[in-house]
C-alpha cells in the first residue's frame, strides 16, 4: 500500500519568545515494513539532524531570534508492507532488557499488576497479550477528551477512558510487568474514514526473539495501515514535536495531519 502523509504544526504565542527549540521526530526509517519513496520537512530554518539513542532521526530546530510563531511541516511518500510487521531487533544497538524500564507514565500501580497477571499465561506469551490488547480497550473505550498527555498509565486505567496514547501506555506497562520489552511507537495511521485521526500510537513487545505490534486502540496486530516514526519509553520520548522555549506567554497549537492511499495506475 502506498501512502501520502501531510503533517502541519503551527505554535502562536501571545508575546514574542525570544528562543526556542523544538525536538522533531518526524522522518520515518527504512525497514521491512515500510520503503520511504519520498520525504521532506519544511521548517522556518535549518535543523541540525542527528539520531537520538533510541535510534530515532531527530531533527533540532533552534529559533535563537524573536519570533511570534512556528510553522512545521513534514511532507512524504511510503510504502507499507502487508500483514504484520516484524523484526528481531538484530541491527539495534540497544539491548532489549533496556525496555523494561519503568517510568513516570508508564509505571503499573497494583491495579495494572493484578490485571495483566490475571490473563497472562506463560506458556502461551503471544497469545496472552493479545488478549490483554483486546481487555485493555474493553477496559478503557476510546474517548477523546477524557485524558491529557500528562495523565500517567495508572490514572488513565482508573478512569476507565484513553486515546491511543493511553492505551499504549497501559499495555507497556502491562508488558514490562510482566518482563516483556515494550516500547511506545509514535506515527501515522491510514483510515477510509478522513474523519478518524491520522496521528496514532501503538506498542511493540519482544516476544519469542521479534518485536511483536500491539495497536490496542483498533485492538489489532495488523500493521498493513500503519506508518512508524519513532519508539521511546513513552510518549515523551516519541512524540513528533516536542519543544521548549524562553517567553512567549500563552501558546496557541494547532495540528493536522492527513495520511491517503494513494492510488495505482496501470502503465
Amino acid at each position: 500500500m502506498r501512502l501520502t502523509i501531510e503533517h502541519s504544526t503551527h505554535y502562536s504565542y501571545d508575546e514574542l519568545v525570544k528562543h526556542s527549540t523544538q525536538y522533531l521526530r518526524l522522518t520515518p526509517q527504512e525497514s521491512v515494513h515500510q520503503h520511504i519513496i519520498s520525504w521532506q520537512l519544511a521548517l522556518p530554518v535549518e535543523a541540525v539532524q542527528t539520531t537520538d539513542a533510541f535510534g530515532n532521526i531527530l531533527h533540532v530546530l533552534t529559533l535563537d531570534r524573536p519570533h511570534q510563531s512556528i510553522s512545521i511541516k513534514a511532507t512524504g511518500v511510503v510504502e507499507i508492507a502487508e500483514g504484520e510487521a516484524l523484526d528481531d531487533g538484530t541491527c539495534e544497538a540497544l539491548s532489549p532488557l533496556v525496555w523494561l524500564r519503568h517510568t513516570p507514565l508508564t509505571q503499573p500501580d497494583s491495579a495494572i499488576l493484578a490485571f495483566a497477571g490475571y490473563y497472562w499465561q506463560e506458556t502461551a506469551p503471544l497469545e496472552s497479550l493479545t488478549v490483554i490488547m483486546g481487555e485493555v480497550l474493553e477496559r478503557m473505550p476510546y474517548t477523546p477528551g477524557g485524558t491529557n498527555v500528562k495523565d500517567s498509565a495508572a490514572q488513565v486505567f482508573a478512569a476507565g477512558v484513553g486515546v491511543c496514547q493511553d492505551h499504549a501506555h497501559v499495555f507497556v506497562a502491562c508488558c514490562r510487568s510482566l518482563g516483556i520489552p515494550a516500547r511506545y511507537v509514535s506515527g501515522y495511521l491510514y483510515t477510509p474514514d478522513s474523519a478518524h485521526v491520522a496521528t496514532h500510537a501503538w506498542v511493540e513487545a519482544l516476544v519469542e526473539g521479534h518485536w511483536h505490534s500491539f495497536d490496542i486502540t483498533n485492538n489489532t496486530r495488523n500493521t498493513c495501515h500503519h506508518l512508524k516514526l519513532a519508539v521511546g519509553f513513552d510518549y515523551l520520548d516519541a512524540c513528533p514535536v516536542r519543544g521548549v522555549r524562553m517567553g512567549g506567554g500563552d501558546e496557541g497549537m494547532e495540528t493536522v495531519a492527513a495520511v491517503q492511499r494513494m492510488q495505482s495506475t496501470q502503465q
